[in-house]
């Protein structure tokens, strides 16, 4: 049968989804475009927000109203944590959690074969072991998403993300060593590692993230080695340092803000204040040269009065981020924070907003213009519609250059001469 998928969210899922297109594969059936008619459609969900849920029940009708003869499977972190919601949406023929991920092509070929509702969902477990999985090929052919990590126990109070991804657990060094060289022999030049709670591997192992991004850095073909986000508390002096002496290691860190007051991270159970974020960003910029700090930034949690709005962002300002995703709270069940006094309302949420994307973008143009007159590595991947070929610096700088077709893929140096928009403008370095 024709499979097709849907998945919204960050890479974890993505990485996820990839796994699963590869298990059907293997099963012989054919992985199409979501585009295009399929007799599977599954959606991939994502839960951190509430416009995440409405976009997952939005695109299960979108694929039944397309093909009304298909069958629909929704799977991954919405179902898992709000389960009896899931069960709900009569456009799901098939409800699948984020456990036993393996076990979803032979429910989808009973689903499509019987004709017949079918709901597995399997609740975490305290102790369950990281699931076997491993990705041989992406869409892309220079970077690969590598997911080393899985779970999270912080309990930030606005955060469904423990409910749906349950404990902590890591993938162990043998099996990430096999997958990163079966990546290295496919030809992909980056990987990126990535997790839940990427700055707990390990720990269930006797392990830290430092020891993975060793190991990544010794196999031999990979050219460069990033991270996903990480938790900014848990990267301590010792990591930091050994993690500096990794040359293929790309210095672009993000770092998860979440706000810059202290009253309101505190509300928020996040585990650092606003000065020891500040430490953790000038020690990573110490340790690695025009390195990229990016981050995510909440407005509008409850409780947040102007005066708290006024003090994160002015922190953001003092920081000076490379990049930051700016975005509102949003009001999940389940959490302690829905139930919060000081609900801050729509319109205020954003209004802020607004104010944080333009100062943050503001230090994006800065960091952008620090990039011009630098020679940078460049990995390029795309040609874009105006015939410029496009790439990314070790820091991840979009940078654009005039050049042939052959260059993709291709690691080379590249002078900066220009800031855009949201990228950079270059020349090959050896045509300067």
């Amino acid at each position: 049968m024709k499979v097709a998928f849907y998945t919204l969210g960050c890479k974890v899922n993505q990485y996820e989804a990839e796994v699963l297109a590869e298990l059907f594969a293997a099963r012989g059936h054919q992985v199409v475009p979501s585009s295009q008619p399929a007799d599977l459609y599954v959606v991939n969900s994502c839960t951190v927000t509430a416009a995440g849920d409405q976009k997952t029940r939005k695109m299960l009708r979108h694929f039944k109203a397309q093909a009304p003869g298909a069958k629909v499977v929704l799977t991954g972190c919405f179902p898992q944590a709000f389960p009896q919601a899931a069960q709900q949406i009569p456009e799901a023929d098939l409800v699948a959690g984020a456990r036993d991920r393996t076990r979803l092509v032979e429910l989808a070929e009973a689903c499509v074969a019987t004709g017949q509702r079918m709901v597995h969902l399997l609740p975490h477990q305290r102790g369950e072991a990281f699931e076997p999985m491993q990705v041989g090929a992406f869409s892309e052919r220079t970077r690969a998403f590598v997911k080393i990590q899985d779970g999270c126990e912080n309990y930030c109070s606005y955060c469904i993300i423990p409910k749906a991804r349950g404990p902590l657990r890591s993938k162990d060094p043998q099996a990430l060593r096999r997958e990163l060289e079966g990546l290295a022999a496919a030809g992909y030049q980056e990987v990126v590692l990535v997790g839940i709670n990427l700055s707990c591997y390990g720990r269930e192992l006797g392990l830290r993230l430092a020891d993975a991004v060793e190991l990544a850095c010794e196999v031999e073909g990979l050219r460069r080695v990033r991270l996903g986000s990480v938790e900014p508390e848990l990267l301590e002096p010792r990591d930091i340092a050994r993690m500096a002496a990794q040359p293929k290691l790309c210095p672009q860190f993000h770092l998860s803000l979440q706000s810059g007051c202290d009253a309101t991270l505190k509300r928020m159970n996040r585990h650092y204040d606003s000065a020891e974020y500040a430490r953790i960003v000038a020690a990573m910029r110490a340790h690695f040269p025009n390195c990229a700090i990016t981050t995510d930034v909440m407005v509008g949690f409850p409780g947040e009065d102007e005066a708290e709005f006024a003090q994160s962002m002015a922190f953001v300002q003092e920081i000076g981020f490379a990049k930051a995703h700016v975005f509102a709270y949003s009001r999940r069940p389940g959490t302690r924070a829905a139930n919060m006094p000081g609900q801050v309302s729509r319109a205020e949420k954003q209004r802020r907003s607004a104010q944080m994307i333009a100062l943050t973008g503001q230090s994006r143009a800065a960091f952008l213009q620090s990039q011009v007159g630098l020679v940078v590595q460049v990995l390029f991947e795309s040609r874009l519609k105006d015939g410029l070929l496009e790439g990314y610096a070790d820091n991840y700088t979009p940078v654009r250059v005039a050049g042939p077709e052959t260059l993709q893929g291709k690691l080379l140096p590249v002078r900066v001469t220009a800031a855009g928009e949201d990228w950079c403008l270059g020349e090959l370095a050896e045509n300067v």
